[in-house]
């Protein structure tokens, strides 16, 4: 498996990993054979914990140079009452600025930096991906959401979309998920939605065994693999 390093998120130089994250920091992993197409993967709110970057070390080995930004300013929690107080307090700006500030520091270390990348994001991550796609369309080539979903303005996004949901999800609403389908359609956008029954949010995260479908989470990324082959590998 290819070497992983932390990073910061505007200086792309690699380093020993640390030993606790901090606000600008992300997880880097480049494959063994060399950089390749970039992926930015964006975690939920419980942190740059285990999922995330297992998630970043299996891009790799696919062939893809893929980085993890900390959104979480190094909390990394199994509380939800925790995650959901440090998504509340946290600044929006902040984020966005990091989000916007890793995508230049992934595609100076892809094998092409004037390429685009990919974007793979977890509940709130797959909310920040969505908008990042919309806010940068020149940047990134497609957009992968699990369980997460966002209502703004999308005639600007280019990159089509994958969408993994739950069968039963009371973080995500039909009413949500349908007007974000619209929205999409109503634009005239690229984009496939995957419901998965039996799961319910967070069921692609290994590291909430409360949540995690094992199956559905294999079919997902299966389904992740083959669209970001697509679109990234041509």
């Amino acid at each position: 498996m290819a070497e992983p390093s932390d990073t910061d998120g505007a200086t792309p130089a690699p380093r020993p990993p640390a030993a606790g994250s901090k606000a600008g920091e992300a997880y880097l992993v480049v494959p063994d054979e060399g950089p390749g197409p970039g992926v930015l993967v964006l975690h939920s709110w419980w942190g740059l914990g285990e999922s995330p970057r297992r998630v970043v070390e299996q891009l790799a080995d696919a062939g893809y140079t893929a980085l993890a930004p900390d959104l979480s300013s190094g909390l990394v929690t199994d509380e939800p009452d925790e995650a959901q107080q440090a998504l509340a307090e946290a600044d929006p700006n902040a984020v966005a600025a990091l989000v916007l500030s890793s995508v230049a520091a992934l595609r100076a270390r892809t094998a092409v930096p004037t390429d685009r990348i990919a974007v793979v994001g977890f509940s709130m991550g797959a909310s920040w991906a969505m908008w990042l796609a919309t806010r940068l369309p020149g940047s990134v080539s497609a957009v992968v959401a699990y369980y997460g979903t966002q209502n703004i303005d999308f005639d600007d996004l280019e990159a089509p979309v994958l969408g993994h949901f739950a069968d039963e999800d009371p973080l995500v609403t039909e009413d949500e998920l349908t007007e974000m389908h619209a929205r999409l359609l109503l634009s005239e956008k690229s984009v496939e939605l995957h419901r998965y029954p039996g799961t319910s949010h967070w069921f692609a995260e290994d590291d909430r065994p409360a949540f995690h479908h094992p199956d559905a989470a294999a079919q997902a990324w299966d389904r992740t693999l083959r669209f970001l082959a697509e679109h990234l590998r041509g």
